[in-house]
């Protein structure tokens, strides 16, 4: 346990350097001699079921999990409780936002990146969760594919695709677009004041 932890979140749309930003946390982690536990999504299978990959090559072996029980589940299972926490693609695994700000509470440095916001526009509640206990939280830019420009949104291109708002995939179905050109703000939903 950590006298003094943190919680960092990075967060953005698909291919902003999330996993690349986490990566580069538990490299400086692992210099400081930190004992470091990571996890990501048993759903995320896309470049190596067992390794968190960054779309640049980066890489950390990480442990799959379903829920944010079994992270706990495996940490118990630990020789030695670690000093950090790392999670790739939070947004996938339910109930991880208790488990990651229990942990933080409990004296672990936790780190996560993750999506914020779906294709269709809406936050994801795990992350919304995180983001209140988080210490710093950094909002990563891709490059809109139309214009160029700071890109915050992601675009789902086969959008009549109704397999769910957590489809795992890449550049294939996948593009970050800016505020403009993302197809969730031209459905502008009525604000309810209730």
């Amino acid at each position: 346990m950590q006298g003094n932890p943190t919680f960092s979140v990075y967060v953005g749309p698909m291919f902003s350097s999330k996993t690349t930003k986490l990566l580069s946390a538990l490299e400086r982690f692992k210099y400081q001699r930190k004992r470091v536990a990571v996890f990501k999504p048993s759903l995320d299978d896309r470049y190596d079921p067992s390794e968190v990959v960054s779309h640049s090559g980066w890489t950390a072996p990480a442990l799959t999990v379903k829920t944010g029980a079994d992270i706990l589940e495996a940490l118990a299972q630990m020789p030695d409780e670690p000093d950090v926490v790392a999670v790739d693609e939070a947004f996938m695994i339910p109930n991880v936002a208790e488990v990651l700000t229990w942990l933080y509470r409990n004296g672990i440095t936790v780190i996560a990146s993750t999506l914020d916001i779906s294709y269709a526009g809406k936050p994801f509640h795990e992350v919304e969760k995180m983001l209140a206990w988080a210490t710093h939280i950094e909002k990563c830019a891709a490059v809109c594919t139309i214009c160029g420009r700071d890109a915050f949104y992601t675009h789902k291109k086969l959008i009549d695709d109704d397999r769910g708002e957590i489809q795992v995939g890449g550049a294939e179905l996948y593009e970050p677009r800016c505020f403009q050109h993302h197809l969730a703000v031209d459905k502008r939903e009525k604000i309810h004041t209730e």
